[in-house]
């Protein structure tokens, strides 16, 4: 009986091939693991601070250029206007002056 119990328990257990060196490798993977995230945590950081530098960089720019287009398109309109004030007036004068030749 006692033979057939020892054969039993030989069946029975299996052999794990997994060693304290292995264990050990899996910890300081583990290990390497942690610290490259932080690492890429980090990283993406610094790209994110820099990608919403650029972006506030492109509206102030943008901001500036629309700015530049009103106050140029602005300024082409007082310009027309006071240039053509001259020829109006003058124009109204020598319809005045031909009007009063004709009576």
């Amino acid at each position: 009986m006692m033979v057939s119990l020892h054969a039993l328990a030989q069946e029975q257990q299996v052999i794990v091939p997994y060693t304290l060196a292995d264990r050990d490798r899996a910890i300081n993977t583990e290990a390497k693991i942690s610290s490259l995230e932080a690492k890429m945590e980090y990283k993406f950081d610094s790209q994110q601070k820099q990608l919403d530098d650029i972006k506030t960089l492109f509206y102030w720019g943008f901001g500036i250029l629309i700015s530049l287009f009103i106050f140029m398109l602005a300024y082409m309109i007082w310009d027309r206007r006071t240039a053509m004030q001259p020829a109006l007036a003058q124009s109204s004068k020598a319809e005045e002056t031909s009007m009063a030749k004709q009576v």
